[in-house]
């Protein structure tokens, strides 16, 4: 069986307008609690940053390729494309 993680109680301030907008946002996400709305704000942006970070990855890896390597992944490419039926 696997155990439950037990949340952390943190106390924070936040500028007004902030409280503002972390109650209009519960409201619209029809949540119980502030809290349960910003913790999907931190998940969604943690998973935006991990998403950028694998971008920038891909992206770097790409750019390192040489011309002969950037064709051999683009025939692969091609070859990949040509096992799928098309509509």
């Amino acid at each position: 069986m696997g155990m439950t993680l037990r949340k952390a109680r943190k106390t924070f301030s936040l500028d007004p307008e902030l409280v503002s907008f972390l109650e209009s946002e519960r409201a619209e996400r029809c949540s119980e609690s502030a809290s349960s709305v910003l913790e999907d704000i931190l998940r969604e942006r943690k998973q935006h940053r991990e998403r950028a970070r694998i971008e920038e990855a891909i992206a770097n890896y790409y750019g390192s390729l040489s011309d002969d390597e950037r064709e051999e992944e683009r025939n692969w490419g091609a070859f990949a494309e040509s096992q799928f039926p098309r509509k």
